[in-house]
């Protein structure tokens, strides 16, 4: 007696269909999560059983806050290098770091006037810098400025001093110890950025900036 033929049943198309639904409700889920708010997904989050604070670490991104600055200044103001030299050095807080300004003074000046090589006194505030700098562990950037006085040398302008000299306060940091993968940039600026617009020819525009940067 022949066997009767198999029925083919619908089921697949059941199957097919439920995955379908899945799939649509998959991309609408991550729709309404890109969408969402860190609040709004740290709230979604804890119902699913995440800790407050670890959905809250996961989601919401990380953001420089003033007190991270002003932690960074305080331990640099704790070095010698501000203790002894308040009248040559400054700290100014930036967005995301912080600025030291090595100033170049008549009666105690970092390099001779015209000249990309740093002096004793240019060499023992370096020094001071570098160990100021042990204490953090950020990347920094070296500037070089001058004041508007020309140079009369030809080829040779305010350009390539404040370049050399951005470059000699680089070597001297790393013959102090400052690890080379720190150094970010190193830049020459000339006298475009003087300390008073109205005084560009003063010789504290003759400085180096150390921008410590906390990203």
């Amino acid at each position: 007696m022949p066997l009767a033929p198999i029925r083919q049943t619908g089921g697949w198309k059941l199957a097919y269909a439920d995955f379908l639904t899945a799939l649509c409700a998959l991309f609408l889920v991550l729709w309404l999560v890109h969408g969402a708010t860190p609040e709004q997904k740290e709230s979604v989050a804890e119902q699913f059983g995440a800790a407050p604070s670890l959905s809250a670490m996961s989601l919401v991104p990380e953001r420089h806050e003033p007190a991270r600055a002003d932690q960074l200044a305080a331990t640099l103001k704790s070095s010698p290098l501000f203790d002894q030299n308040l009248t040559y050095v400054s700290l100014q807080k930036l967005e995301n770091g912080v600025r030291i300004e090595l100033m170049d003074l008549d009666r105690a000046p970092l390099f001779e006037k015209g000249s990309p090589l740093l002096n004793p006194r240019g060499k023992d505030l370096i020094a001071m810098t570098a160990s100021a700098l042990s204490l953090v562990d950020y990347g920094v950037s070296i500037e070089g400025h001058t004041d508007s006085d020309p140079i009369h040398r030809m080829g040779y302008s305010n350009w390539d001093l404040s370049a050399d000299r951005a470059n000699a306060a680089r070597r001297a940091l790393l013959a102090e110890g400052l690890d080379p993968a720190r150094i970010r940039s190193v830049a020459g600026l000339a006298d475009t950025r003087p300390l008073d617009d109205a005084a560009t020819s003063l010789p504290q525009n003759r400085r180096l900036s150390i921008v410590v940067h906390l990203d």
